[in-house]
């Protein structure tokens, strides 16, 4: 899956990469290790970078880079717009929820 490194390069294509809150971050990569799910995976890390704001700035665009790395290295095919449109739901209703999450990322598929 995606490493550290590798979420801070996507960040670095909107941004400087520079991280404002590295603990959160490192908290939903420790779990998604645990998870060979694709889908548990990207829910961890956008919930980490949207609801936590792991990067001082660009989290919206580096949350939807993230989710299409991760259905691209699944082979799985997806909608930029549902992409863009599921970052705007969670963070407009501030959604905690994993399951809630899960929910909107798989609508972002076609």
């Amino acid at each position: 899956m995606l490493s550290k490194k590798d979420i801070i390069e996507i960040n670095k294509a909107f941004h400087t990469g520079k991280l404002s809150n590295e603990s959160s971050l490192d908290y939903a990569l420790a779990q998604v290790t645990r998870s060979k799910n694709w889908l548990k995976t990207a829910a961890f890390l956008s919930r980490a970078i949207l609801i936590d704001h792991v990067f001082e700035d660009g989290n919206k665009r580096t949350a939807a880079g993230v989710i299409m790395t991760i259905m691209q290295m699944q082979g799985l095919s997806f909608s930029v717009q549902k992409i863009d449109a599921l970052i705007v739901a969670i963070t407009k209703n501030n959604m905690t929820s994993m399951r809630d999450i899960e929910k909107e990322i798989l609508h972002g598929r076609e």
